[in-house]
């Protein structure tokens, strides 16, 4: 089942890719090597990949940037390596549009486990599969409509191109208007990990899915901050 899945894993260190591929194809991913961000752009041109696995610290072009440059014309989820030391550079990068991060050294165990979630989460969003016989959910308030069906986001009748982790951000909240969820809650429900160190992550993001959806996202309509206890979506 995983074969149809292509992993792209950028990354300058050539053995750090030869055991990223040893791990991922022994769960049936086709894997694709690059080893700088130009050769990843070209990769994502040529080849169908579903998820990229990227080093943030490389010469020429590096991750960061490739990044920007990556979600200037896709939305494929995108996991960075980052080293302990590049706190600022996992924030950045989160900033600009990479869905998660994983710390060097890393862990086989959770890198496997975040490459199914987040794939898990782009395939869903992008209408791959969804069992047979259920039923189609719409979730309105306000301007905002999502049709958990066919996994569309309308705000006052206009689409809304939203990466995986801002669509489940924004049906956790739309399904539950007025609740405050704390950032850990959110985090747990959405990435499916324990949120320990988890609120500049899940900040950034609501940041993004703000610009989006709200026509004034420094004073926002729909998505509420409740000092000190999280975030909710204003009941209209």
């Amino acid at each position: 089942m995983n074969a149809v899945y292509n992993i792209l894993v950028c990354d300058d260190d050539r053995d750090i890719v030869s055991a990223l591929e040893i791990y991922l194809t022994s769960e049936g991913y086709g894997v694709f090597r690059a080893y700088d961000g130009l050769e990843a752009l070209d990769a994502v041109k040529e080849h169908e990949i579903h998820l990229i696995l990227m080093d943030v610290m490389m010469p020429g072009l590096d991750g960061i940037r490739t990044t920007a440059r990556l979600r200037e014309t896709t939305n494929i989820p995108i996991i960075l390596l980052t080293a302990k030391s590049e706190d600022t550079d996992k924030i950045l990068g989160l900033n600009i549009g990479a869905d998660d991060y994983v710390t060097k050294p890393f862990n086989p165990v959770e890198v496997l486990a975040r490459v199914k979630s987040q794939l898990r989460r782009y395939t869903t969003l992008g209408g791959r599969s969804r069992p047979a016989g259920e039923d189609s959910a719409v979730f309105t308030n306000g301007g905002i409509t999502i049709d958990d069906g066919a996994k569309t986001v309308t705000v006052d009748g206009e689409k809304v191109a939203l990466t995986p982790i801002e669509y489940n951000i924004l049906l956790l909240l739309l399904k539950h208007p007025g609740r405050v969820f704390s950032t850990g809650q959110i985090y747990e429900r959405v990435w499916n990990d324990p949120s320990l160190g988890s609120e500049n992550t899940v900040a950034v993001h609501i940041r993004h899915l703000r610009e989006k959806i709200e026509i004034q996202p420094a004073d926002p309509r729909y998505i509420k901050v409740v000092w000190g206890l999280g975030y909710k979506m204003e009941k209209m």
